[in-house]
């Protein structure tokens, strides 16, 4: 099943991985390994893991989030409650989502080995190797390169191995709606809400059942983990074929994840981070720059002198961010994060996340040198 591009700007938003039937799905797959040469693998469609009934239309939250998207939208209210009311509670995706029991340490060097690791740069060196053209295109239209571009799809997904196989609809709808009690609980909810609007919007906007959309607990789909608001905003056909494809393309997703990372403030040739250290003084004036948000906004003359070091080559003209990585018992990394760094935090919110996907980077440009 094939969905045409949409005109620009709406050309770089659209998902058109979810498709209507299973062999629809195998259909597209097929499509997708004949340019590759690839043997397609078999999908099967299934229901969410763990699903529950639950009669959604019947919350108070819902009847008004259904009331929006009908004056929002022009949403037919009875097909909106329809759907809704086939929209199961998971479980799974409230437990997945509860953030760690406070007093367990972070772990940067733990979280780091889970990314950076043999299988993901041997894998990462096929897929540089399989999809170079399109990398190098990437790279020269958005600004981005090859290796981070590599990274992102490596550590969300192993290129396509691990991509999800909740209902994006049955999951949205749960966080959206039943998001468990922790201190950003609203901030949450109306997040989710954001993405079930988002996936319904994408649904119609191609014709199919929002009942086909697959991907993670917390709803992102395909090679590069969208969620429904990014694939809308910053999917991208870079295959060029007249359908965004997310699940199969390769190339699409090469070309969305750069796109991401420039609308999000990726400078060209820019650096990402360079090491540095704390006084271990009484002097603990560093400590205001922690958790200063997701933003490189400090000068290094007040970063100095507020007791932090780093090498003598550190741009002066550039901003920065202290990045803290908390490694268990052992001492915590500091390293100034720029502009890029704090862009592939948009990507994800985390400080070891963005570190991950730069580590495994070099890691990969590295081995492929060799």
């Amino acid at each position: 099943m094939s969905f045409p591009s949409l005109s620009w700007p709406r050309a770089l938003c659209a998902c058109c991985l979810l498709l209507l039937s299973s062999q629809q799905i195998c259909n597209a797959a097929k499509s997708s390994h004949a340019k590759s040469g690839k043997k397609p693998k078999h999908v099967k469609v299934v229901a969410s893991p763990e699903a529950e009934f639950a009669n959604f239309t019947q919350w108070q939250e819902v009847s008004d989030f259904i009331d929006m998207m009908v004056k929002k939208h022009h949403f037919e209210r009875n097909a909106l409650e329809q759907t809704l009311r086939q929209a199961h509670y998971i479980d799974s995706a409230v437990k997945l989502v509860r953030p760690a029991p406070p007093g367990k340490a972070k772990n940067w060097a733990a979280y780091r080995s889970r990314f950076v690791e043999p299988v993901r740069i041997q894998a990462g060196l096929e897929f540089w190797q399989t999809y170079a053209d399109a990398l190098s295109r990437a790279e020269a239209t958005y600004g981005v390169p090859a290796e981070i571009i590599v990274s992102i799809i490596g550590v969300e997904t192993i290129f396509g191995r691990n991509t999800g196989n909740f209902r994006v609809l049955d999951v949205v709808t749960t966080l959206a709606f039943a998001y468990p009690d922790t201190p950003k609980r609203l901030e949450r909810k109306a997040f989710f809400r954001g993405e079930l609007e988002n996936a319904l919007l994408l649904a119609r906007e191609y014709g199919i059942d929002p009942f086909t959309l697959r991907g993670s607990y917390a709803g992102a789909i395909g090679l590069p983990q969208f969620m429904p608001s990014s694939i809308r905003n910053f999917g991208v056909d870079f295959d060029v074929d007249g359908k965004l494809d997310l699940r199969t393309s390769a190339i699409d997703a090469i070309g969305s994840v750069a796109y991401f990372l420039q609308q999000h403030g990726w400078l060209k040739d820019a650096p990402l981070v360079y090491p540095a250290s704390v006084s271990q003084t009484d002097n603990t004036a560093w400590q205001q720059f922690i958790d200063q948000g997701l933003e490189a906004k400090f000068n290094l003359h007040e970063l100095q002198k507020s007791g932090i070091s780093f090498a003598n080559d550190v741009p002066e003209s550039s901003q920065y961010g202290l990045i803290d990585l908390q490694n268990g018992n052992q001492p915590t990394e500091y390293w100034l994060g720029t502009n890029n760094f704090f862009a592939i935090t948009k990507y994800n919110r985390s400080y070891f996340y963005a570190m991950s996907v730069i580590e495994l980077g070099k890691a990969l440009k590295n081995a492929k040198k060799q």
